[in-house]
């Protein structure tokens, strides 16, 4: 996991704001707060956690604000691990939250430590989500003709057949590839 994490936490309640910022704040920390979720997506590349409130409109109590909130932060970044919180919560809700694509569920109000460990977790869920999907074609391709190779025994003219190359191709890109 990266040394310096960013969170971002969207409340309407400033106090809650401030509160989570002052219960997350600490070295190699950069956490920032928004009133709304307008265009928290944008953020969503810069972020390694996203604590989210489920209700945003006055009276509300069914987490629709939060959910929609979650599927554009899960569109824009499908490795951002997002947890999500309200004050009005039941198993029902998390059990909602996490099916939805949540990693973690908080109810307000929280223990200062146990949201930051929420938030720990949340952040080492990300990277480690980012790292499995920086995938490039060359790692493929390499772990293809590996896996082709051992399938044959070594025997390249079936592992090029398998592959749908010509020996010479194959010759070619297991030199590339140091094999």
């Amino acid at each position: 996991m990266a040394s310096n994490l960013s969170y971002l936490i969207v409340d309407d309640d400033a106090d809650v704001l401030k509160a989570a910022v002052m219960a997350l704040a600490g070295p190699a920390l950069v956490v920032e707060a928004l009133a709304a979720p307008e265009g928290l997506e944008a953020r969503a590349p810069a972020c390694d956690a996203v604590l989210l409130d489920m209700n945003f409109a006055a009276g509300a109590r069914d987490g629709a604000e939060g959910f929609d909130g979650l599927a554009r932060l899960r569109a824009a970044d499908p490795a951002l691990s997002v947890v999500l919180m309200t004050t009005y919560g039941g198993v029902k809700l998390a059990v909602e939250a996490l099916k939805q694509g949540a990693v973690d569920f908080v109810l307000k109000p929280w223990r200062n430590e146990a949201l930051a460990e929420t938030m720990r977790a949340a952040a080492a869920l990300t990277a480690e989500r980012r790292a499995g999907s920086q995938l490039n074609l060359d790692a493929i391709e390499r772990r293809a003709i590996e896996r082709a190779l051992a399938l044959y025994e070594g025997n390249v003219s079936r592992a090029a057949a398998v592959l749908g190359l010509t020996r010479p191709a194959l010759y070619r890109r297991m030199e590339r590839h140091g094999l």
